[in-house]
């Protein structure tokens, strides 16, 4: 007897499947994007639009969305592969060197747009804690479809690219305080909100720290033994299996799991696999990501349009305009360019998926109206529907204030195309440095730096140093990168010197790359990407200290100094056989077939 199967799961599938397949590449052919066709589609075809004429015609219900319940968990998994993708691009370093993005611009966004915000609801007639609640759930920003954005178009990197990480990425840190405040409020426990807010933290961090030190434990050995069985199959699993696995020990913990995927990325972008699992998880992340799209169009109410038309617009003008202008302001706070800052207050102006979280739960609790939630839902849709839209504005933006603004006479001089020179990347104290002994030696070098204003200073005081982007094919082509002998890295912005390190290795296979590094790993990382020679602070900080200590005990300064630069070339071997090792395991890993 043939078992009876759920049609309505099937077709809601079905929709989802066709949305993705079909409708999706049809939009983009006509050079919409790819999100504004998952959201348009979820509108159209979730239960608030074609959906809510399926009592009239029946037929309907193979075309639209029946139950949202059966879409959403595959749309949780979308933003939980995303945020896994994040972590392991980003690794705990790279982390720390955005720090004060992180925390300090995205800290002050939270506060004062969460304060404005509230204020506004507040003296729109709401009690004090619904206007708390709205006011922190429309401070939050999407994460989601900005970074995939950014990361199409190739410009997670850019100024306003690695603002509009660092904030959407604060917010998501501080959801898990939020979550729990409104928990609490729920809960109408006796207990203090401190006293109960304090213990729901330190449980957080508690839960974060086992996560991270038994993740540190136990992953790098867990796919060294799955790349020894050379099965890709298995691979897979065991990438799914961690970001399920870390997620699901996360949300127990009271976390949620998109933390847990993030840090579970975090943690295995320090491992040799990274590449490997990147490609791995790609294509699971695309579709799952595309059926979240679809179920944030599914909260844009058409019917609510119709009725309150120019209210809603007024909210969605005053929603986006407040967060760009708060946004704008704090960026150049932040010494961010005029052009990078309204980029980022656009692009992180709209709201974001994380308020249906929060007010999902903050209804359920009955802390809020279910006409108030079903209002600001609708006003969220409809500015994350606009944020491709506000995307190209910033980027028109961006054009207009470049042609408008009249550049520094310093910034446009080009260097003069050498012969068998050095070219200095970074002209900060240690550019400097490097410089000033190269010319001390007679090697020729022509000096560039990205700091428009410390250039344009620099060469007013006599330096020969040429404003530019060194991983700009052009400007490498206009520093005689043809026809250098080699390239000496010294900025500390270490994604920016990966970018570097790459333009410079596919133009010039062959030439010396001398770069500062950060500490072991990271200069095992830098002879992974192909550097000559990498030069890491910590190690290089030791052996200058060994050897002032050396002499101050009494070692002859000759002996003293043989012995450090022994160190260092043991140190030099150690880190690039590593990196071979490494690279090898990896990529004959990737290549066996499962048996």
């Amino acid at each position: 007897m043939t078992e009876a199967i759920n049609i309505a799961a099937y077709s809601d599938a079905l929709v989802i499947l066709g949305t993705a397949g079909i409708v999706v590449p049809l939009v983009g052919r006509s050079g919409i994007s790819p999100v504004i066709g998952y959201l348009g589609a979820g509108a159209v075809l979730g239960p608030l639009g074609l959906g809510s004429f399926i009592g009239e015609f029946p037929f309907l219900s193979w075309f639209t969305i029946n139950n949202t319940g059966n879409v959403s968990r595959f749309a949780d998994l979308g933003v939980v592969f995303l945020f896994f993708l994040i972590g392991l691009e980003l690794s705990f370093a790279r982390l720390m060197s955005m720090r004060r993005l992180v925390f300090g611009l995205g800290g002050l966004q939270i506060a004062n747009t969460m304060t404005i915000l509230s204020i506004l609801a507040w003296l729109a007639g709401q009690r004090p804690t619904v206007a708390i609640i709205l006011g922190a759930s429309l401070a939050l920003s999407s994460t989601a479809i900005v970074l995939d954005m950014l990361s199409t178009q190739g410009r997670v990197l850019t100024g306003a690219g690695r603002a509009s990480f660092s904030v959407p990425l604060a917010q998501d840190l501080a959801v898990i305080p939020l979550l729990m405040f409104i928990s609490i409020l729920g809960s109408h426990t006796e207990e203090s909100l401190i006293v109960s807010l304090g213990q729901a933290l330190a449980q957080a961090v508690l839960a974060v720290s086992v996560i991270v030190m038994a993740g540190r434990v136990l992953l790098r050995p867990i796919f060294r033994l799955v790349g020894s069985l050379r099965s890709e199959e298995l691979f897979i699993a065991a990438v799914l299996f961690v970001i399920i696995g870390i997620g699901v020990i996360a949300s127990v913990a009271g976390l949620s799991m998109t933390l847990g995927a993030f840090i579970a990325g975090l943690l295995l972008a320090e491992t040799e696999y990274r590449r490997a699992i990147h490609a791995a998880i790609k294509p699971f992340q695309g579709i799952l990501l595309g059926i979240f799209f679809f179920t944030v169009g599914m909260n844009i109410d058409p019917h609510a349009l119709a009725r309150e038309p120019l209210l809603i617009l007024a909210a969605v003008t005053a929603l986006i305009t407040t967060k760009a202008s708060v946004l704008i302001i704090l960026s150049k706070f932040f010494k961010m360019t005029w052009s990078a800052a309204i980029e980022t207050g656009l692009l992180l102006g709209a709201g974001g998926e994380f308020a249906f979280v929060v007010l999902a739960l903050a209804t359920a609790l009955g802390l809020i109206g279910a006409d108030i939630t079903r209002f600001t839902l609708v006003v969220t849709s409809l500015t994350v529907l606009l944020i491709p839209l506000l995307s190209v504005l910033a980027q028109r933006l961006d054009k207009f204030l470049e042609k408008s603004k009249t550049p520094d006479p310093e910034l446009t001089i080009l260097p003069v195309i050498l012969q068998k020179h050095a070219i200095v990347i970074g002209y900060g104290r240690v550019g400097k440095v490097v410089s000033t002994l190269l010319e001390r030696h007679g090697v020729p070098y022509t000096a560039t730096d990205y700091d428009a204003r410390m250039v344009a200073k620099d060469r007013r005081n006599g330096f020969e140093v040429f404003y530019g982007d060194a991983a700009n094919r052009a400007f490498l082509e206009a520093c005689g990168l043809m026809q250098a002998t080699g390239v000496i890295i010294t900025i500390n912005s270490y994604p920016i010197i990966d970018d570097i390190i790459r333009q410079v290795r596919e133009m010039r296979p062959d030439i010396i790359i001398v770069s500062r590094a950060r500490d072991a790993a990271h200069a095992k990382h830098m002879y992974e990407m192909g550097v000559t020679d990498a030069v890491p602070e910590t190690i290089e900080a030791s052996l200058h200290l060994s050897e002032a200590a050396l002499v101050a005990f009494g070692v002859p300064a000759g002996f003293a100094i043989a012995s450090v630069h022994e160190q260092r070339d043991e140190f030099r071997k150690e880190l690039q056989l590593a990196a071979r090792l490494s690279g090898a395991e990896t990529s004959h890993g990737m290549r066996a077939k499962s048996v």
